[in-house]
């Protein structure tokens, strides 16, 4: 929407432009304009020509190259909004973890009716009697509501580990994420180089068409002056119409294939560019997403074992408790006045949980078959990535020997179409033998195009295959 508004506003200036040239015109002519105004529009029109190159040039570019598809294509697929959401999950996860160091408060309110309680002997209590003191002891129904705050002074570097595996579980699942998206590149490169190869048919179908088109005007000639037949002339103008047919057909395929590019691209794409790419191939390896996922796992099992070594030491924290209720603390108080009160209590607490030493065995054993899992999907990808290199080198070798044979074929070719032109102008050859010959040269023109595209998109899928970088940016 962006660019098309773009170009109305485009548009809308260049009409602008040319009614104030006419304006201009018009006021020469009937006289009715000074120097100074004319100076004015002049300007005006400069100014707007500038500003309307300038719009054209960032807002309606309309070829691309391949390196800037892919760009675009992986920044407009949906898929890459998970990164971020990922990312943010990841943040949280942290972010929660890291508040372990907070004091954690607790409040409670509890209502309790005992069987029996805390009571002074009989003969305590009668000679508390006779000195005018009447105990009553504590009541079965008991009550208290409180609050407990505890602070972790040192965990073992328990918050820590946690916090690490926290990181390196995102970048995991970030990783995962790549490897669903790298497939990406290679959908691009099909379209682009399919493109490519129906905008090089199109032109050796026009090409085609000009050479029919020649002979049909040799042939009209040669009609008139008695020295062809008319179903000769017919032949050959009904080739051209079939050949005309066919770019029909060309043309419609390579519009289906454009926007398809440009939905998948996110950009509206009329023209792409071939690519060039260097004499000797990139021996840049070890880039591909899956092997990051790979590295990543085994990040991931070093993070995770060091949290079964601070599961191993002793946890050391500050505590304070306080409650209203009844009875508190000074019990023998509350056996004599039975009301509620306030009570306090702060202290440290040292832990030691000796209970993770039953499973520490088989847990490290886990991680280490997790690692071993993880190496051998890299000994698999490496493997199948490696019979695919062979076979791409192999490709691109096959292309270039045809390739190399191919300008021959086509200069061979050539010559012989002329003499069967100057064969048919002498009347040794009929007009199938020229549209045989004709037909055979474009043959081996298409022939020669196929294989420059096909061997360019093997080039660019090897790249694919390596995870070589995009050298570009948008």
């Amino acid at each position: 929407m962006t660019k098309l508004y773009k170009r109305d506003i485009y548009s809308s200036k260049r009409i602008a432009g040319i009614c104030i040239y006419c304006r201009i015109f018009a006021a020469i002519n009937k006289k009715m304009i000074d120097m100074r105004i004319l100076m004015g529009l002049l300007f005006a029109v400069t100014v707007w020509a500038a500003n309307a190159q300038s719009m054209n040039e960032r807002g309606v570019q309309s070829c691309y190259t391949l390196d800037e598809c892919q760009q675009a294509a992986e920044k407009n697929y949906p898929l890459i909004q998970r990164m971020d959401l990922i990312r943010q999950t990841t943040a949280l996860t942290v972010q929660n973890i890291q508040k372990g160091w907070l004091p954690q408060v607790s409040a409670t309110a509890q209502a309790t009716y005992q069987s029996d309680v805390t009571a002074f002997p009989e003969k305590i209590q009668s000679v508390y009697q006779q000195i005018g003191i009447e105990m009553q002891g504590l009541r079965k129904d008991q009550y208290r509501v409180g609050i407990d705050i505890q602070q972790t002074v040192f965990d073992g570097g328990a918050i820590k580990s946690q916090k690490e595996v926290a990181r390196w579980q995102g970048n995991v699942q970030e990783a995962q994420n790549e490897v669903n998206m790298y497939p990406v590149r290679k959908q691009v490169n099909e379209m682009y180089f399919s493109l490519l190869l129906l905008d090089s048919q199109i032109q050796l179908n026009r090409d085609l068409q000009e050479l029919l088109d020649g002979n049909e005007k040799k042939l009209a000639s040669m009609l008139k002056g008695g020295t062809a037949a008319e179903s000769d002339y017919q032949n050959v103008k009904a080739e051209r119409l079939n050949v005309k047919q066919n770019l029909t057909s060309l043309e419609s395929q390579r519009q289906t294939v454009a926007r398809m590019l440009s939905v998948f691209c996110g950009i509206e794409i009329k023209e792409v560019t071939k690519p060039v790419p260097s004499v000797a191939l990139s021996q840049q390896e070890g880039l591909r997403p899956e092997l990051k996922a790979i590295d990543a796992q085994l990040r991931l099992a070093d993070a995770q074992e060091k949290t079964l070594d601070a599961a191993l030491l002793p946890r050391l924290g500050v505590f304070a408790q306080g409650f209203y209720g009844y009875p508190g603390y000074n019990m023998f108080e509350d056996m004599i006045h039975r009301q509620w009160s306030l009570n306090g209590m702060i202290g440290a607490r040292l832990s030691w949980n000796i209970g993770a030493l039953y499973t520490r065995k088989n847990d490290k054993a886990k991680l280490q078959l997790a690692r071993q899992t993880a190496e051998n999907s890299r000994e698999v990808f490496l493997f199948n990535n490696n019979l695919e290199q062979i076979q791409q080198n192999e490709n691109i070798d096959r292309f270039r020997k045809l390739m190399a044979e191919d300008e021959e074929i086509i200069k061979l070719r050539s010559q012989v179409r002329k003499a069967a032109e100057s064969k048919l102008r002498h009347g040794i050859i009929d007009v199938n033998d020229l549209l045989r010959e004709i037909n055979a040269e474009n043959a081996a023109r298409v022939q020669q195009s196929m294989h420059e595209i096909e061997m360019l998109k093997e080039i660019y899928n090897q790249k694919y295959t390596k995870g070589e970088p995009l050298s570009l940016s948008l």
